[in-house]
């Protein structure tokens, strides 16, 4: 008889790997490992999936996306998805919007409309008729950051893990096409005069809870993104990508546990050995953080243990705006608004200036989303479910916010009839306000900055938090709070890069899930779409 020996690997134990919280980026991270042979266990403190991307429902029949609301350039999830053996589309069901969006500029006690459209000669003739000197201008801009996008690129595809990164041939041969000192609006000024036209191509930088007049001029690449490739609906909102992703996962062994808040990292020495939850243990040979880094890291690793980012840094470092919310369930139609509307004050620099020195504006540009405009889902028949964000201080900023949630709600209303809309409150049957300091409190967002760190050039990159957390061994890290940045693709993308070092360290059988060719632009990692993750 011959007697087969089995290989030692055989029987080896496979990779266990805890990832806390189940957004989007402990999602698509817990997706990649188990396809990569780990055993892989999320643990989550809420009783739903999804992080600040989750549905939130009422018993009258109105649904919300909690946060992100844009869904940006689908691509690198469709790779993610088929690296799992899935293919996105049949898992989700998504429609491009066109128009994208609705821009109202206030001005003079009017206002100015701009319906804005993916289709280039459609958006260059609307410009036309808003800004005539201004339409030639859309072709260049766009070649321009194509360009950018496609140098950039590699930078945006990998680790930093020392100073030595920032200093790689394609951080040199980036550097010209990332005029690093100039902003968004300022770049912009280059292809556009009229302030309204600039403020088109830049309100996006409200992505990353940033100023157009601040941001880094890379961050152009933002409205590139939208009008080169589109804004989709998920229909169900984007809580039901989130869902999607979880059933790929449970598909590959995941095991997703609800209602299990993580109490802290367990460490032997600077090792994480795996996670106390509800007063037990569980083994692991590394560990995923997925929750926001600035509430979770002073929580869940012990300060003594954090060099780099201890929790004097954390405090110090530069945030983000925060968000304040209104959901609406009303029993009335909305006809007069598009899918997504921005309205644009005739203050908006004022605004960013008020935000940024803590002051609430009084008259503050907003964003509302009537998904029911695409998606019959989200409310009951002749019902509609509104979603009205306004950009205000965070909580470092203006730590008055439970004394001003009630009077704000009221400017908030009020506001919504410079879109043409009456009084709504005769038709409020379901509300729900989310201001900064329920942020933090209800859904764990450090200092209620919605948009985690603020993505100036000297907490980018290498400066970031790292993907694999630099403190201490075995602890990695996704989501907006890390290199690349906030936003659904780019926190996809990180959950890539991370996943990828993680195959490395552990010997599992990680492969990229991008596409092989240097140049293709397929491959290419988009910045952010809107996410308070986000």
């Amino acid at each position: 008889m011959n007697t087969v020996l089995a290989s030692p690997a055989l029987h080896r134990p496979r990779t266990k790997v805890a990832i806390i919280g189940a957004g989007p980026g402990g999602l698509a991270a817990a997706m990649l490992l188990a396809e990569s042979g780990a055993r892989v266990t999320i643990f989550e403190k809420d009783a739903v999936i999804g992080g600040r991307t989750r549905t939130l429902t009422s018993p009258e029949g109105y649904s919300f996306d909690l946060g992100p609301t844009f869904f940006l350039y689908p691509r690198i999830l469709k790779e993610i998805f088929q690296r799992c053996g899935a293919e996105l589309e049949a898992e989700v069901d998504l429609r491009r919007l066109d128009p994208q969006y609705r821009l109202v500029f206030e001005s003079g006690g009017g206002a100015t409309q701009l319906d804005c459209s993916s289709d280039l000669d459609r958006m260059q003739a609307e410009l036309a008729k808003f800004a005539p000197g201004d339409a030639k201008g859309l072709r260049p801009f766009m070649a321009e950051n194509r360009a950018k996008l496609d140098v950039f690129r590699p930078v945006l595809e990998r680790a930093f893990e020392g100073p030595l990164d920032m200093v790689k041939w394609d951080m040199i041969r980036a550097l010209p096409l990332l005029r690093p000192w100039s902003t968004v609006d300022r770049d912009l000024a280059r292809h556009f005069r009229d302030p309204r036209v600039r403020l088109a191509f830049s309100f996006q930088t409200k992505y990353l809870g940033m100023s157009p007049f601040r941001c880094p001029s890379l961050f152009t690449i933002l409205s590139y993104l939208e009008y080169d490739h589109g804004i989709f609906h998920p229909i169900g909102g984007c809580g039901a990508v989130s869902h999607a992703m979880a059933r790929v996962a449970e598909r590959l062994g995941v095991e997703i546990r609800l209602s299990s808040a993580v109490d802290r990292i367990a460490f032997e020495g600077r090792r994480a050995r795996g996670v106390d939850c509800g007063g037990t243990r569980h083994d692991a040979d590394a560990v995923v953080l997925n929750a926001d880094f600035a509430h979770a890291a002073p929580r869940l690793i012990p300060d003594e243990l954090r060099r780099d980012w201890s929790d004097e840094k954390i405090r110090k470092a530069r945030y983000s705006c925060s968000t304040f919310m209104l959901y609406l369930g009303l029993d009335r139609p909305c006809p007069e608004l598009a899918h997504h509307t921005v309205l644009l004050s005739e203050g908006y620099r004022e605004n960013i200036a008020e935000i940024e020195g803590g002051t609430i504006p009084e008259v503050p540009s907003m964003y509302v989303q009537h998904a029911g405009a695409t998606d019959p889902t989200m409310a009951p028949a002749g019902h509609t479910a509104l979603y009205v964000l306004v950009p205000v201080p965070n909580l470092l900023k203006q730590p008055d916010w439970p004394a001003q949630t009630a009077r704000y709600r009221e400017v908030a209303l009020d506001r919504l009839k410079a879109l043409g809309l009456p009084d709504l409150r005769p038709h409020i049957r379901y509300e729900r306000v989310v201001a900064p300091q329920h942020w933090e409190s209800d859904y764990a967002v450090g200092f209620g900055a919605t948009f985690n760190l603020s993505h100036e050039l000297p907490q980018m990159l290498y400066f970031r938090p790292g993907n694999r957390f630099r403190d201490v061994e075995g602890v990695y890290l996704v989501g907006g709070g890390t290199h690349p940045g906030s936003g659904l693709p780019v926190i996809y993308e990180g959950a890539r890069i991370t996943t990828g070092l993680m195959a490395k360290d552990l010997g599992l059988t990680g492969a990229p899930s991008r596409p092989a060719a240097a140049g293709d632009l397929s491959a290419a990692t988009p910045a952010a779409a809107y996410s308070p993750d986000r």
